[in-house]
């Protein structure tokens, strides 16, 4: 019976990220648990889901999530120090409060465990550009895509390579991208207001308004407000990406009238 409930919760969390099939994977690794308190797979499994709705911009209980994550982790590595789950789910942790240097190391222990683990890969990437070594982020995004074509989590990782080209002001290029992970995730919120922004700089406002308004209703909570509150989201990223991200992403916005604070 344990076996059968962690194996649907693996079906639900591979499918495409909402919150009802993150609300769904939650309790059916939660099931896994009550049937084993003390299984390093189902803690780290329980907690990469924990993570992954909090970084998906899908859960209304952030804070509870994380602190309960973290919690799982510990004692996930404790009983496995070679457990891929906890590994992965610490590593997002870790990128989510901002701490991108002591993320990359558990990225890579991932890799070091198996090289062809796409979600390491993609999200070592997604660190080396929040660290300032913009170079190395779209290289390690395209290995996880040749690894993973068919992912559930190729929107996300197509979305960051647009944004990459946006940063860098390849515009039609990050559009072409940033359209294909929309396809692919459109539950995603970030995915909208990055594609508003480059519709923004390349002058078609009114498709940029649109990606705009659902960025705001998928996210919720006056998201999208203002410049202020959005740069409070990328505080801890190096100093070179956040020139990039104020000369290209908020400048996008800044086009739609997005007001500074």
């Amino acid at each position: 019976m344990r076996e059968t409930t962690f194996s649907r919760g693996y079906a639900v969390a591979s499918k495409p990220p909402t919150r009802e099939n993150y609300a769904e994977a939650i309790r059916l690794f939660e099931c896994a648990l009550g049937f084993d308190a003390g299984s390093a797979e189902a803690q780290g499994a329980l907690a990469v889901v924990l993570v992954g709705r909090v970084v998906d911009e899908m859960t209304d209980t952030a804070a509870a999530d994380v602190a309960r994550a973290e919690d799982l982790i510990a004692r996930a590595l404790a009983a496995s120090p070679r457990g891929l789950a906890a590994h992965y789910a610490k590593g997002n942790l870790l990128r989510h409060m901002g701490r991108y240097e002591a993320a990359i190391p558990q990225y890579e222990k991932m890799i070091e465990l198996d090289r062809n683990e796409p979600g390491a890969n993609a999200n070592l990437g997604w660190c080396k550009l929040l660290t300032g070594s913009i170079e190395e982020a779209i290289p390690a995004l395209q290995r996880a895509l040749r690894l993973s074509p068919r992912d559930t989590r190729a929107g996300n990782w197509s979305a960051r390579i647009g944004l990459v080209h946006l940063l860098q002001s390849r515009t039609d290029e990050a559009i072409l991208w940033l359209e294909k992970g929309r396809s692919a995730s459109p539950a995603l919120p970030y995915v909208y207001g990055w594609l508003a922004s480059a519709y923004a700089l390349r002058g078609a406002t009114e498709r940029a308004a649109l990606e705009l308004a659902e960025a705001r209703r998928l996210r919720g909570h006056g998201s999208y407000a203002s410049i202020a509150r959005l740069g409070a989201d990328w505080v801890h990223a190096a100093p070179n990406i956040r020139t990039l991200l104020e000369a290209t992403f908020f400048a996008g916005l800044r086009k739609l009238g997005t007001p500074e604070e």
